[in-house]
């Protein structure tokens, strides 16, 4: 059980904390009034509330993220738990992926003056605790939860992984050029599905390709009159957006039917326990990706892998989040000294290096711009391994500004 406050902890990472620390501050933006690293101003201790999935549907993301973002404070902070002679600590809440949950924490943090929160696998948490951040005048930087609709949603907010709109981006660069192409999204028909079709219209559609929906009936158990649908429109792309027991039984389907072979695939791919659901079509399926630990090559994303696994942890999908999530509080704290508009002031426009490179949160929507990648999995033994095909620019696959 995890301890509910406590102070940093960890050992120092003595090969990489000269660069990370070189690397704040060459990055650092000029520090809003009030701000800065006066040591005579700047408070003893900083409490952090911490509000995201340890139980629940979402704990393996939760857990994700919470080792990197212990291993990134430590990272951050030179081992010390301190910025500046200000002290860090802890307050964890576990949400259970329920947003009246999350929101009862943030409320009793709050309440005991607690002004920056961070975390959140879900999205409909995410959205949640961003109303309350907004309504308490709290920074509030998101974690793994993709909905667009954080990004821009009020000026108090930001997030430390990617969003949706970075994945369907990442998903057109398979194709050389998205002009007059055209683009089937083969998903359920539902909420989560629908939303894919829509970000698909909005994204890809806009740069100039047709898409065709093809929505299946959730209790669908024969998938191969679907497959043979999207065959028979002959598309130059296909753009899978599927969760849940029947992906097995749908991969299948597709692959029997010839669809994998004539047409590219694309899907995302997940964090490593879903690297064996797709059978005999994994090596015939072009992923993108967020992160796995192979896939950048920096010092950085060493220290965190290395951080993590002396842990006892496993670095996997979200865990640039979390590590990200630490170096903007500990930067923050170091700029704002806890004033909540001094840091807000140093998180717009910040660049710093991460575990996937050089990030940037754009000032005006608090976007977090970044890298994506383009992957496939290969057999290692029993089992299937990533490995990298491409990485893609950052400003490739940037999302456009909120409004």
């Amino acid at each position: 059980m995890r301890d509910t406050k406590k102070s940093l902890r960890g050992s120092v990472i003595v090969s990489v904390v000269a660069t990370a620390a070189l690397a704040l501050a060459a990055c650092a933006p000029t520090a809003a009034p009030g701000g800065g690293s006066d040591e005579e101003s700047a408070p003893s201790e900083v409490t952090v509330g911490i509000v995201t999935s340890e139980s629940g549907p979402l704990a393996g993301y939760g857990k994700q993220y919470l080792d990197a973002f212990e291993a990134g404070l430590d990272y951050a902070t030179d081992g010390t738990g301190e910025i500046d002679g200000t002290t860090i600590t802890v307050e964890y809440r576990d949400d259970a992926g329920d947003p009246d949950k999350a929101v009862t924490a943030v409320k009793e943090l709050i309440g005991e003056g607690v002004n920056i929160i961070a975390g959140t696998a879900s999205s409909g948490v995410a959205l949640a605790v961003a109303e309350q951040a907004a309504q308490n005048q709290v920074l509030y930087i998101s974690g793994p939860a993709a909905a667009d609709a954080v990004t821009g949603i009020n000026e108090y907010t930001f997030r430390s992984g990617r969003q949706s709109a970075q994945d369907v981006a990442t998903a057109g660069t398979f194709l050389d050029d998205i002009e007059g192409k055209t683009i089937a999204v083969f998903a359920q028909d539902n909420a989560f599905g629908q939303g894919n079709v829509a970000a698909v219209e909005a994204i890809l559609g806009s740069q100039g390709a047709t898409i065709t929906p093809v929505l299946v009936a959730e209790d669908v158990t024969e998938f191969t009159p679907f497959a043979q649908q999207v065959l028979a429109g002959a598309p130059d792309l296909v753009f899978v957006a599927w969760a849940g027991a029947t992906s097995g039984a749908m991969w299948q389907a597709m692959s029997q039917q010839g669809v994998l072979d004539e047409i590219p695939v694309v899907t995302g791919l997940g964090d490593a326990a879903t690297f064996g659901a797709y059978g005999e079509a994994s090596e015939k399926i072009n992923f993108l990706n967020h992160y796995f630990p192979g896939a950048p090559d920096n010092e950085v994303n060493t220290a965190m892998v290395e951080a993590i696994e002396e842990g006892g942890g496993t670095p996997d999908l979200f865990s640039p989040d979390g590590f990200n999530a630490a170096i903007m509080i500990v930067h923050a704290i170091q700029e704002g000294q806890g004033d909540v508009d001094a840091m807000v002031a140093a998180l717009e426009g910040f660049e710093f290096e991460g575990p996937k490179g050089a990030m940037t949160v754009r000032e005006s929507d608090h976007a977090l711009i970044q890298e994506m990648y383009q992957a496939r999995l290969v057999a290692d033994g029993d089992t299937f391994v990533p490995e990298l095909v491409d990485t893609v620019p950052a400003e490739d696959v940037a999302p456009a500004e909120a409004e």
